[in-house]
């Protein structure tokens, strides 16, 4: 790998958990639960992308496996938290 491709992921990295910071502030702090439910989802976005870059630098596919894991049962969550907002009930 070369030196600058590393240097480049590791910056990745850190601006992701900056990202994933201000998501977390956002997420406690929001004023509204739609706010909180963005926040949520770009927390899960950020940790995916975190586990895709960390793949790319270890060169293991595990982390590419975690990645999509994070992405379904972000979906889901996202989903059915949307679902609550909307209706108040998840399951009908």
């Amino acid at each position: 790998m070369t030196p600058v491709l590393l240097w480049a992921l590791k910056l990745a990295l850190l601006l992701l958990a900056v990202a994933m910071l201000c998501a977390l502030a956002r997420l406690l702090i929001g004023p509204t639960a739609q706010d909180r439910v963005m926040a949520l989802d770009c927390l899960y976005i950020n940790g995916m992308l975190m586990m895709l870059v960390l793949g790319i630098v270890y060169a293991s596919s595990v982390y590419f496996e975690a990645a999509m894991l994070i992405a379904l049962f972000g979906f889901v969550g996202s989903t059915a938290l949307a679902k609550f907002l909307l209706r108040g009930e998840v399951i009908e």
